[in-house]
């Protein structure tokens, strides 16, 4: 994991101050600015890069795609509320220049009771890879299960979250999140009408009551199993209505664990070793149409990954992804829901904390489609203080 250490510093002294003084300091309001840059270059056997690659922000083509642009704007609005707005801008394969709102939300800061809320336009807290932005994965592109159970873009949406970080001699807190369930950003759910899940049409619907809306729910947990060994585990929910029709309802769940050792002697972090890994599995009630009845859809999908910091600034890893279950009818030829698997190898070289190279090799394996092999190399700079990332 990444720090910005000074930065990093600066906002947590100041909201560790925050929390220490009942009496509220005068109004005090900063804002950092910082811009990331993802670039990626390579090929693969299979030239249909966009059915091969299903995450928004994975490489597009074959050749050279800037991934992510991403600029932040984060600070303290007043000793109460911090803000943080991501702004995306991505170059499409045909050359047009998308621009993209990810998140803007502000989070309370003083709350009594270890209580935390965030409001606004936020990645949904499920499971580790859904928060996480492209520039701190450990891989070139997002593992195989989140596209298939949130899209591309990952589970976001306009929303409130309640956090209650619980009074226990471990780190333990607990998430519900309430959102929209409409949009593109939510294609297990609302998605956007026109489009097809499961072979279903999705129509449109308003919010009539709290029925309609996302509800997830998470707890997260830390244990420190020796001085250098921290394992995390955690478990999500997301629940609520799908496009198909009054009576479609969506249920995704999830579990997640961390596990990372760390050297005794330790120097600016390595060696170190971690392990990643995500399951989910999702029930998609479809509602009967005026041709198809209704019915139900399983699918499930995991990942693990392993990373091994082998020398300062030197980290090479493997990851094994697999998906599989209902596609919705052998006809449909839907590539988000076909049955398949990805093993890919990893190399990564950071000059510094504000840039890396990386080289990465996939296999894929589909059993409607062609295997691939496919190489990337992507590039990453940092300009400005960025704001930190979770452990």
């Amino acid at each position: 994991m990444r720090s910005w250490t000074l930065p990093t510093a600066v906002f947590l002294s100041f909201g560790a101050g925050l929390a220490q003084d009942a009496t509220p300091p005068p109004a005090k309001n900063y804002l950092n600015l910082s811009l990331d840059g993802l670039l990626a270059v390579g090929g693969s056997t299979e030239p249909d890069i966009d059915g091969l690659q299903l995450g928004g922000h994975d490489p597009a083509q074959r050749g050279f795609t800037l991934q992510n642009l991403e600029v932040v704007f984060e600070g303290a609005v007043d000793p109460y509320f911090r803000g943080q707005a991501n702004v995306i801008l991505q170059i499409t394969p045909d050359g047009e220049t998308n621009v993209e709102l990810e998140e803007a939300f502000a989070t309370t800061s003083s709350l009594p009771a270890n209580l935390q809320v965030k409001a606004g336009q936020y990645l949904t807290e499920f499971g580790r890879i859904n928060t996480s932005h492209p520039h701190v994965w450990d891989f070139v592109d997002q593992p195989i299960v989140s596209a298939r159970m949130f899209g591309g873009d990952g589970l976001r949406s306009v929303g409130a979250r309640l956090s209650w970080l619980m009074p226990t001699p471990f780190y333990s807190e607990l998430f519900l999140a309430v959102q929209n369930a409409r949009g593109e950003t939510l294609t297990s759910f609302g998605a956007v009408e026109g489009d097809t899940a499961f072979g279903r049409p999705i129509v449109g619907s308003d919010v009539a009551g709290a029925g309609d809306l996302l509800v997830t729910p998470r707890w997260a947990g830390s244990f420190e199993l020796t001085d250098n060994q921290t394992l995390l585990v955690g478990a999500s929910s997301a629940s609520g209505p799908n496009g198909t029709g009054a009576d479609g309802k969506t249920r995704i769940d999830g579990v997640d664990a961390f596990w990372k050792w760390k050297s005794a002697t330790a120097q600016k972090g390595f060696p170190f070793v971690k392990v990643q890994a995500e399951g989910m599995w999702r029930t998609y009630d479809a509602a009967a149409t005026e041709t198809l009845p209704a019915e139900s859809f399983r699918d499930h999908g995991a990942y693990v990954q392993v990373l091994w910091g082998f020398k300062p600034g030197w980290v090479v890893g493997a990851r094994v992804d697999a998906a599989g279950g209902d596609d919705g009818g052998a006809a449909l030829e839907e590539p988000a829901l076909d049955e398949r698997s990805r093993y890919s190898l990893v190399a990564t070289w950071y000059p510094t904390e504000y840039s890396k190279l990386r080289l990465q090799y996939s296999r894929d394996d589909r059993s409607a489609y062609a295997d691939a092999h496919t190489v990337w190399a992507q590039f990453e700079f940092l300009l400005g203080a960025h704001a930190a990332h979770k452990f």
